[in-house]
């Protein structure tokens, strides 16, 4: 593209995002009526063409009069807030000018796809303006203290750890050690999120699906006692027991991708099978029985920092026993590691074999962890049976049996 085309192309770009932005000021009716802001989609169209023709000026080494521009712009924002605030204090509209100003600057200095994006994600934030609201109501006093000591623990902790390993045996792997930590905490901090923010509305199967994010056992044994005072909800907690399971596999994929992404491609086509069977299942149940029971158990840790702590300690435990099982019985060492984890702990399993000292290939590994799924499995449907009650045992136990088949099956068609 000859050099008057980029430019034309840049500032049409920059333009764009303007008129995008001002778009949704202008459909929200905060650029109308006796208390409408400085600008609509006019004005924020002609920001965003100033601040491309700024970022064109600055590639053309013309960086005084580029900066006169951006500083008008700027200038001309403020000066509209200060008007405005005198009767309202928001300043959303005016925070959307200056990053029109931004995203218009990186499109017209090139960088299309990041003012594209910026541009896209600022829309969105303005137009989802009452469901962000409704959800930061439903957070609490934990939910907010919960979110910053995991940004502590990821952005400050995290970086200044070393690397490793040290010691004998594989090792001490301190930043992987405290990634698993993250991983713990992160998942179980999500898992609260997305069940305060449905509270209310979401039911049994929904409650025990995104229970699974935590533990899928745990939804189990919590479901299977609730079976048997809560009996007009028996179908219900058996669906979410169904889901919490079928969740597992979202779990232990995301735990694999963030570890060993080479093993996460292997360990799909294993999961396919047995994950699609459970979201049929819980498909089918939930559109015969929708219910309205709310999980009762409350959750007042939800980073679950220490339980994560000790899940930290046990995966170097589990270290140092799959590698010497796997330099003293090979495959079939990680096998046995595999079925034997899988009744206590699959994230151990799951950890340890992404990132664990064995030796074998990773399509040994990929069957351990499918193997470990596999014997949890078994262990959840022997808990429906024997503390279930009702038709939660038999539904329940019935829908894990058929994803315990899926796996078998998996693990024969991709031997």
């Amino acid at each position: 593209m000859n050099p008057q085309g980029h430019m034309l192309v840049s500032i049409m770009i920059a333009a764009l995002c303007g008129f995008a932005v001002g778009l949704e000021r202008q459909w929200s009716g905060h650029a109308t009526g006796p208390r409408a802001r400085f600008g609509g989609v006019r004005t924020f169209t002609l920001l965003g063409t100033l601040a491309g023709l700024a970022g064109w000026l600055w590639m053309q080494q013309l960086q005084a009069l580029a900066i006169i521009l951006v500083a008008g712009a700027v200038a001309l924002v403020v000066s509209a807030y200060v008007a405005a605030a005198r009767q309202d204090v928001d300043g959303t509209t005016e925070a959307a000018a200056l990053v029109v100003v931004a995203a218009g600057v990186a499109a017209g200095i090139g960088h299309w796809p990041l003012a594209g994006g910026i541009t896209a994600l600022t829309t969105l934030i303005l137009v989802e303006k009452s469901h962000i609201h409704e959800i930061a109501s439903r957070l609490d006093d934990t939910s907010m203290r919960a979110g910053v000591r995991f940004g502590v623990m990821a952005v400050v902790i995290l970086p200044l750890l070393p690397e490793g390993p040290y010691g004998p045996w594989g090792g001490i792997r301190p930043r992987t050690l405290w990634l698993a930590v993250l991983l713990f905490s992160g998942l179980s901090f999500a898992g609260y999120i997305a069940r305060k923010a449905l509270r209310g509305s979401s039911g049994y199967p929904v409650a025990g699906t995104l229970g699974g994010v935590i533990s899928s056992t745990s939804v189990m044994f919590s479901f299977s006692q609730l079976s048997r005072s809560d009996v007009m909800q028996r179908s219900s907690l058996a669906l979410g027991a169904v889901g919490a399971s079928t969740v597992l596999f979202l779990r232990v994929l995301v735990t694999t991708t963030a570890l060993n992404p080479e093993l996460a491609r292997i360990v799909v086509p294993y999961f396919a099978l047995p994950f699609l069977t459970g979201v049929v299942i819980v498909g089918i149940g939930w559109r015969r029985n929708k219910g309205s029971g709310e999980l009762k158990e409350e959750i007042t840790n939800p980073l679950r920092f220490w339980p994560s702590v000790q899940m930290a300690a046990l995966f170097q435990g589990v270290l140092y026993l799959v590698y010497w099982l796997g330099r003293t019985w090979g495959a079939t060492g990680l096998l046995a590691t595999g079925a034997v984890l899988g009744l206590t702990d699959v994230d151990a399993l799951t950890i340890s074999m992404a990132r664990g000292g064995h030796e074998e290939p990773l399509e040994v590994a990929a069957r351990a962890v499918t193997v470990g799924i596999f014997s949890n499995t078994v262990l959840k449907t022997a808990v429906a049976l024997t503390l279930g009650k009702g038709r939660f045992r038999w539904v329940a136990a019935g829908g894990l049996a058929t994803i315990g088949v899926a796996l078998a099956l998996s693990l024969v068609l991709f031997r």
